[in-house]
Order: structure tokens, then C-alpha cells, then sequence
């Protein structure tokens, strides 16, 4: 059987979390005016990706870009999940 409570905390919920997943140019804080998107956050993301590449491939040709090996790559990457481990270590020790 659904009460009428049950009926309002759905509602409560469905717009809680409509709130919770609006984009940040439509919240408005502090009663300031809702922020616009600017520069790559403003432009399509196909068209983002293609000036990404154009940069990529006019580095590559100028002979600036950089090219991981196999060892670099695997010297970076144990950087990153010993970084990650740290922090979560750290998370752990703090909360006990």
C-alpha cells in the first residue's frame, strides 16, 4: 500500500537529484548570476578533438612532441598507482 508520504519523498528525491546532476552554468550560488561556459568547455566536443589533433600532428612534424616508449610508459604509470596508493593510505590512516 503507498501513503501519501511515500508519494512526497519520491518527489522530494526525483528533484533532489534533478538539482544534483544540472550543469553548473544553470546553479546559481549566493544569488550571483549562473556562470557560462568559456573557451573549449564552450565548443563542441568534435570540434575540440580536432584541434587537439591539429596540434598533435604540428608537433609531431615540428619534432617537439614527445613519444613514450614501452619502459617510459611503465615508469609513468608505476608513478601514478604509487601516488594513488599513497593517497589512499593516507585516507585510511586518517580516518582510523
Amino acid at each position: 500500500m503507498i501513503h501519501d508520504d511515500d508519494n512526497a519523498t519520491r518527489e522530494t528525491t526525483t528533484t533532489t537529484t534533478e538539482a544534483a546532476v544540472a550543469p553548473s552554468s544553470e546553479v546559481q550560488t549566493n544569488g550571483e548570476p549562473p556562470r557560462r561556459r568559456r573557451g573549449f568547455a564552450a565548443m563542441d566536443p568534435k570540434l575540440v578533438s580536432e584541434l587537439a589533433s591539429r596540434g598533435g600532428k604540428a608537433a609531431q612534424r615540428a619534432g617537439t612532441a614527445h613519444r613514450f616508449n614501452s619502459e617510459e610508459a611503465r615508469v609513468a604509470g608505476r608513478k601514478g598507482g604509487q601516488a594513488t596508493g599513497a593517497k589512499r593510505r593516507a585516507k585510511a590512516a586518517g580516518s582510523n
